[in-house]
């Protein structure tokens, strides 16, 4: 089981390399999962409030035998929490389910345009928390440029971490470049395109482009290995997802072999500018609310 490297957050804090999501996995495959994921060798875990799944995760880790300090827990505040107070307790809620007194990431899960006040107040009860020790590190997640301008226009803390969808098909540059300029580490979401395979009217899967098919063959690696490896040298995190467990340790199994700057390029000029999630300032709370249970 290779060691997986860690880069170092804004704030000195140490992140694995890749982590381990549970976006629209259901509660009762996500323990399983997340075991799997930890026998694997993963240590970080990706979930988010309005995933569903905390407390399966939590118990996932509980139950592990993996000591709790070599695990890193990053979870997400929904936008129907958002304000000072509602975030501090949302802080109490995802502690709650997922059994832990600290979390070592915790990230606004999208921006509210409309609303960007409450983004904003949202983003004080996270310093907040840092403060007090209860999180490790602070960030967001789908925040464009005028997002993170706006969000550090105020901000006393700048975010470690911006997690946004990133795979050959869509690479966001200019939201990664702004975050470089600012030590905001991008954490890639979908890392290998998932969100595309299914769009309207089209199959435009990542796994079967011809030119990361190549790639994959010259170093006897799986597609979805070698776009986790794109991700990896070029200093990104990444969260890829699976509930099988030979993928998910696949999906780990990235350490042995390095792409060629020609491959890396090759890569990179696979973008097609096209989003697969929702468009940032299409989330509203009138479109995106919902209630987050109480722990």
């Amino acid at each position: 089981m290779s060691t997986i490297p860690h880069l170092t957050l804004n704030n000195g804090v140490e992140i694995p390399a890749i982590g381990f999501g549970v976006f629209q996995t259901p509660p009762d495959e996500t323990r399983s999962a997340v075991e799997a994921a930890l026998s694997a060798g993963y240590r970080h875990i990706d979930t988010a409030a309005a995933y569903g799944n905390e407390r399966e995760v939590g118990e996932a880790i509980a139950k592990s035998g993996v000591d709790r300090s070599q695990v890193f827990v990053e979870t997400k505040i929904w936008i129907s929490d958002y304000g000072y107070d509602q975030t501090l307790h949302s802080f109490d809620k995802s502690a709650g389910k997922l059994g832990v007194d600290q979390l070592d990431l915790l990230i606004l899960h999208q921006a509210l345009p409309s609303e960007f006040d409450k983004t904003r107040e949202a983003y004080r009860a996270l310093e907040k928390l840092l403060a007090d020790g209860k999180v490790r590190a602070i960030g967001v997640s789908n925040f464009m440029v005028d997002h993170l301008t706006a969000l550090l226009d105020k901000a006393t803390v700048v975010p470690a971490v911006n997690q946004i969808e990133v795979h050959p098909y869509f690479a966001q540059r200019e939201v990664q470049a702004f975050g470089a300029q600012h030590g905001i580490l991008s954490q890639a979401w979908s890392p290998i395109g998932g969100i595309t395979f299914y769009r309207d009217g089209e199959h435009t899967s990542t796994l079967q482009d011809p030119v990361i098919g190549e790639i994959a063959k010259a170093h006897g690696k799986s597609p979805a290995q070698v776009m986790l490896r794109w991700h990896v040298q070029q200093g990104r995190s990444a969260i890829p997802k699976s509930t099988k467990p030979a993928r998910i340790a696949e999906n780990l199994d990235v350490f042995d072999f390095e792409l060629t700057g020609e491959q890396l390029a090759a890569i990179d000029g696979l973008d097609t500018g096209k989003r697969g999630g929702p468009e940032p300032e299409a989330v509203t709370l009138a479109n995106f609310g919902r209630e987050i249970p109480e722990a």
